[in-house]
C-alpha cells in the first residue's frame, strides 16, 4: 500500500501581524503572498485545498492556477476560533485568562471561542477526505491539529513545532480507518 503525499503550508504574513487571528478575515500582505506562492509552486500535487480565509485563499488561488490543478476551499481548515479575542493583540487580553488558554486550550477556551479538541475534530474530518497528493494552505493552528491527529501528538507536542509564516510540513499519509503518517520534510 502506497502513501499519499500531503503538504501542509501556513499562509504568508497578513497585512498586520502580532494579533490573535482566528476567523478574522485579514488579507495577506503582498510579500507574504509572494513568499507563499514561491514555496508552493515548486510542489508536485494533484490538488490544492485551502482555508476559505483570504490570507490562505489568495496564495492558494495563485498556486493552483500556476500548477493547473483543482482547488477546493474548506472552512474546516480555518484557524482556531478565538471568539471574543479574535483580532486582538495578546498584550491587550486578560493575562491570566490567556495563560490558562495556552496551558490547557480545552479547559480554558477563549471566551466565545473554540476548544483545541473542536479544532482537531474539524481538521480530522477534512483530512479524511484527502485521497491524492495534496497541498493544504492553512493556518498554524489547523496544521498543528492535523499533525496531532496524524502523528498522535498531544497538544504540547504539536505546539513545540515552530510554524512561521510560509512554513511547509510534508508528510506521507497511509489511508485507512486510522490514518497514520510520517513527516518527510519541514521547511520553516
Amino acid at each position: 500500500m502506497s502513501g499519499i503525499q500531503l503538504h501542509l503550508m501556513r499562509h504568508g504574513a497578513p497585512v498586520q501581524t502580532g494579533l490573535m487571528l482566528g476567523h478574522a478575515d485579514m488579507p495577506i500582505s503582498e510579500a507574504g503572498c509572494s513568499a507563499c506562492f514561491e514555496r508552493g509552486r515548486r510542489l508536485h500535487v494533484a490538488a490544492i485545498v485551502s482555508s476559505d480565509l483570504k490570507r490562505a485563499r489568495r496564495p492558494a488561488d495563485l498556486i493552483a492556477a500556476w500548477q493547473d490543478v483543482p482547488l477546493h476551499y474548506d472552512s474546516r481548515w480555518r484557524e482556531l476560533d478565538f471568539g471574543q479575542w479574535d483580532g486582538a493583540a495578546p498584550a491587550d487580553l486578560p493575562q491570566a485568562e490567556l495563560a490558562a488558554f495556552w496551558d490547557d486550550p480545552d479547559r480554558s477556551a477563549p471566551p466565545g471561542g473554540e476548544t483545541w479538541a473542536g479544532l482537531c475534530d474539524r481538521v480530522s474530518a477534512a483530512l479524511a477526505e484527502i485521497d491524492r497528493s495534496t497541498l493544504v494552505v492553512a493556518h498554524a493552528g489547523s496544521i498543528r491539529a492535523a499533525l496531532s491527529r496524524l502523528l498522535g501528538w498531544d497538544y504540547r507536542q504539536s505546539w513545540s513545532l515552530a510554524l512561521p509564516y510560509t512554513a511547509l510540513v510534508s508528510l506521507t499519509v497511509w489511508p485507512g480507518s486510522k490514518r497514520t503518517a510520517q513527516i518527510t520534510g519541514l521547511i520553516a
